[in-house]
């Protein structure tokens, strides 16, 4: 029985080496989208291009404009001298926000009262104006308070600016708000669902198409020999492409294994059961490797969007969240981000190894299931 099962993933191995093309691919495509979404996909906004309208040119608007300036959201790269021409260089998509400054704005604050100026933003991109508008908020009121200081100090007043409250923050876990350590531990888990179904679904189907799984069903190999042996050799590859996009996180963008890589292993281990099984129920279904191919991507394509992977799930309609507890990348990307950046164990997360563990039983089970009844 061993060396039946030997030589069968020894014959997976071959076939997976003589086609390089393929094989490249597989080891250089989890590579691509760990840098792709490691730079691309982030939330942080930063670098707004502004263009400043200064109708007061006093040392006042100047103070204003700096402070706007040295903040890291915005970056000031044009000088107009009408609305109209903030206007025109937003519909030319040149600047996303335009600061007005009105006439009088500094003689105005030298007087003791409050002066108006307008900050406009271009709300096509709602993610970036969200940013934006709740930056030049704070810009403003920082300002504010800053000139209120200068005020009381010159009377003698400096104590009476304290506010009554202070809140100190404090950010666990991920202290810099860095998106590509949220991103890269999803990405293990994205790799592994997707390189793991479509290696498996396509290479049966390609024994199918070339009429090689006939002779596979006329040796002595039983069909969970044949089962094992076809999977084997991928588990190994994905395997490979999850610590060389893990090695690559850890050396190029610092992400931080705070807990366990043992556990992690494992957790990818039974994640894996799970995409495999998907794998062979598609190889089950699908006729041609194009086939394979899209019903790979129709399945997976979802699970991008109601796992996690990019937008958080309280934000999503009840229904959807409801629909999300189907999809197994779920509970792995809780486990994966939670192993990585929190340092958690198993106590914090038995709830998701649960029914991860669940998903892998019976995805599996149906699997092997249809794929012997295929064979027969």
């Amino acid at each position: 029985m061993i060396n039946r099962l030997v030589s069968l993933i020894r014959k997976e191995f071959i076939q997976i080496i003589r086609d390089p093309r393929t094989l490249g691919i597989t080891f250089i495509m989890p590579v691509a989208m760990l840098f792709l979404l490691g730079y691309a996909a982030t939330n942080d906004v930063r670098n707004i291009s502004m263009a400043v309208f200064d109708q007061d040119q006093t040392q006042a608007s100047r103070a204003l404009i700096t402070a706007y300036k040295v903040a890291d959201y915005f970056r000031l790269t044009y000088w107009v001298s009408s609305e109209e021409e903030i206007q025109t260089l937003m519909d030319n998509n040149s600047v996303r926000a335009g600061l007005i400054i009105p006439p009088g704005y500094g003689k105005t604050l030298h007087s003791g009262r409050s002066a108006q100026v307008a900050f406009v933003l271009d709300g096509s991109d709602p993610t970036v104006a969200s940013t934006a508008l709740a930056a030049a908020v704070l810009i403003g009121q920082a300002q504010s308070t800053h000139i209120i200081a200068e005020r009381l100090d010159r009377l003698g007043m400096s104590n009476a600016v304290q506010p009554p409250i202070d809140v100190r923050t404090q950010v666990w876990y991920n202290p810099g708000l860095v998106t590509a350590y949220y991103m890269i531990p999803a990405l293990i888990g994205q790799i592994l669902q997707f390189l793991a179904t479509l290696l498996t679904a396509t290479s049966i189907v390609r024994e199918r198409e070339r009429g090689t799984i006939e002779q596979l069903i006329v040796t002595p190999l039983r069909p969970w020999e044949l089962i094992v042996g076809k999977l084997t050799p991928y588990v190994l590859v994905s395997f490979l492409d999850m610590i060389e996009v893990l090695a690559a996180g850890v050396i190029f963008f610092k992400v931080p294994i705070n807990g366990s890589l043992l556990l992690l292993l494992l957790m990818a281990a039974l994640f894996l059961v799970t995409t495999l099984g998907i794998g062979l129920l598609i190889s089950t279904v699908a006729n041609t490797q194009q086939e394979a191919m899209l019903t790979t991507m129709f399945l997976l394509l979802p699970s991008i969007f109601l796992s996690g992977f990019f937008f958080p799930l309280a934000a999503m309609p009840a229904w959807l969240q409801a629909l999300s507890y189907a999809i197994p990348l779920r509970y792995f990307l809780i486990i994966s981000r939670g192993i990585i950046l929190k340092g958690v164990g198993i106590s914090a997360l038995w709830g998701e190894i649960a029914a991860l563990s669940i998903f892998a039983l019976v995805v599996m089970t149906a699997a092997t299931t249809r794929f012997r009844k295929s064979l027969d």
